[in-house]
């Protein structure tokens, strides 16, 4: 109950999410459960590129959770990265 306390509660939160989301959304006109489940896997795995907070560079929201380094998520669907010789 304390987050919830602590939450802020603005529409520009919302806004600023959704412009965030637009750019996956608009090549499908409906979105199924599989499609937002894969987006949510995808968005908590991939590392940030940049930050205002150096220790975030490199790191995916979910190392960032759990303090625990985690393969690339495409390996952790069970796909082998290209690697240039």
């Amino acid at each position: 109950m304390e987050a919830l306390n602590q939450t802020p509660r603005a529409s520009s939160l919302v806004e600023n999410l959704n412009s965030r989301l637009r750019n996956y959304f608009f090549l499908r006109r409906s979105l199924g459960d599989h499609y937002l489940a894969l987006l949510q896997f995808f968005l908590n795995h991939r590392c940030f590129m940049r930050s205002k907070v150096a220790a975030r560079v490199g790191k995916s929201p979910t190392e960032l959770m759990t303090g625990q380094q985690h393969p690339h998520w495409l390996e952790l669907l069970g796909f082998t990265r290209f690697q240039r010789p």
